[in-house]
């Protein structure tokens, strides 16, 4: 299998527009099918081994319910609303049906960027399972993840598919952690070992020293996060970064 190249614009989390379509619902990804655009979201695996899309750890800020979303089975996470409407957490095979066979206006697959969320230790338990219902669907997709462990595994599980690391200044914008921690992963030592096929970062941190040793690397793509306005757009785009947008509905050229 060829690797695929990142593609342009990508609606973060669903081209939602709260507070009606919230964040990672059917409905937003259904609105970016619609817009024709490729959706970023983000893929846990919970108690029951389902595979659900939805952002946080932590249950409460999309669903008013305090807990560790790994912690639930399908049926009980079902029983919860998104935001205040009558939204559910989508799973992955739900979600995944809404871009099966979808084209975008230049005939080609609307791509999707998958995130993949590591809890504890689980990374090879999750690539082996997401890997492997990707390989079902009927459309194009690349991966990538915060943690490099998660990156490490794809390289070597399924070399073939295209794997990205995400990256941010931890030290600035993650007080939560550990600051040897934080200071490892921003520096990226890893990534001779991963050897990712593309960096998405956040557009703030885009000055990072660390980020410009690893772009110099031969064949390395490069993606922005969270691209807000037209303006920031225009900037991430002539850097020659793909742009995982939200709050706005970028032309399409």
């Amino acid at each position: 299998m060829t690797k695929k190249e990142l593609r342009g614009l990508y609606a973060h989390r669903g081209l939602h527009d709260k507070p009606v379509i919230p964040e990672n619902s059917v409905p937003a990804f259904r609105r970016a099918v619609e817009h024709g655009f490729g959706s970023e979201f983000d893929v846990h695996m919970i108690a029951d081994g389902s595979l659900v899309v939805f952002h946080d750890a932590e249950l409460e800020r999309e669903t008013g319910v305090v807990g560790k979303i790994r912690d639930y089975t399908l049926p009980e996470l079902k029983k919860l609303r998104l935001e205040g409407t009558d939204e559910q957490i989508p799973t992955l095979d739900e979600v995944l049906a809404v871009y099966d066979g979808k084209l975008g206006a230049d005939g080609r697959p609307l791509q999707l960027l998958v995130e993949l969320k590591v809890d504890g230790s689980n990374q090879k338990k999750l690539v082996e399972a997401v890997t492997k219902r990707l390989d079902r669907f009927n459309g194009e997709y690349v991966l990538e993840s915060f943690d490099p462990r998660a990156v490490h595994e794809l390289k070597k599980q399924r070399p073939e598919l295209t794997r990205g690391q995400l990256i941010q200044n931890f030290v600035t914008h993650d007080l939560t952690m550990p600051k040897i921690q934080s200071a490892f992963l921003t520096a990226m030592p890893y990534d001779v070992i991963t050897r990712p096929d593309f960096i998405a970062f956040r557009f703030a941190d885009k000055e990072m020293p660390c980020l410009r040793r690893v772009l110099r690397r031969k064949g390395v793509s490069k993606a922005v996060w969270t691209v807000r306005t037209p303006r920031a757009m225009a900037v991430a785009q002539k850097m020659g970064c793909s742009v995982i947008f939200e709050k706005f509905i970028p032309e399409q050229k």
